[in-house]
């Protein structure tokens, strides 16, 4: 079975047993969180759809909380020649790793 969820403005296709990393929510390492903003869910094969509109209500996917961390930094340049102008800024964006554990339809 798989679902298309809804979370940090983003949406992703999920299975069980998959590892993800989505935007940082709250949770402690080794808790459960609910996703509960279900657009889709199918089976294996593609039979059986259910389709939200937008949301599917009662669905929800369970998922543990593996890691809470920064990403990767992400250098942010502004340069204007001949006016000796130059920034530099970084950035690391926070996200939280989970294992995809259930999916309630």
């Amino acid at each position: 079975m798989f679902a298309v969820i809804k979370t940090g403005g983003k949406q992703y296709l999920v299975k069980e047993g998959q590892k993800l990393r989505i935007e940082k929510i709250e949770g402690e390492i080794g808790t459960k969180v609910n996703l509960d903003q279900v657009l889709m869910v199918a089976n294996e094969d593609g039979t059986d759809v259910t389709l939200g509109a937008p949301i599917i209500a009662g669905a929800k996917v369970e998922a543990d909380v593996l890691k809470q961390a920064k990403g990767d930094k992400v250098n942010v340049i502004k340069y204007k020649r001949k006016v000796r102008y130059a920034r530099k800024r970084g950035h690391r964006q926070l996200f939280t790793e989970v294992l995809i554990t259930k999916i309630v339809a």
